[in-house]
């Protein structure tokens, strides 16, 4: 997994890429979510369109963060959940992430 972030205004997006299955990057993710919430950031983008697979360490990382966004009064939605959606689905935690089809109407949704 790789991801990078960037700012739109005060909404911070993160880009995911690859397949994300736990690790050092894992422990990054989280870093820079805690990074953008002692700056005061606390609305996320999690942009999904480059994601390969996950499997249930990559599913306990998105709820690890929408929990630390969530207990900051702070707001997580997902972008782009194509690929991933059979697993929400399955988990049932589908209805736990508010979700969007595009980055664009994620965006719109937060602001």
């Amino acid at each position: 997994m790789k991801f990078a972030d960037s700012l739109d205004g005060d909404i911070v997006v993160l880009d995911v890429s690859g397949k994300i299955m736990g690790g050092e990057e894992t422990t990054m993710f989280h870093g820079k979510i805690h990074e953008y919430i002692t700056q005061n950031k606390k609305t996320f983008i999690v942009d999904l369109s480059k994601v390969d697979w996950m499997n249930s360490v990559g599913l306990g990382m998105l709820i690890s963060a929408l929990t630390t966004v969530k207990n900051s009064g702070g707001r997580l939605v997902l972008a782009n959940i194509t690929k991933i959606e059979s697993i929400l689905t399955i988990t049932r935690l589908i209805s736990v992430f508010e979700h969007y089809d595009t980055r664009d109407l994620a965006l719109a949704a937060v602001r």
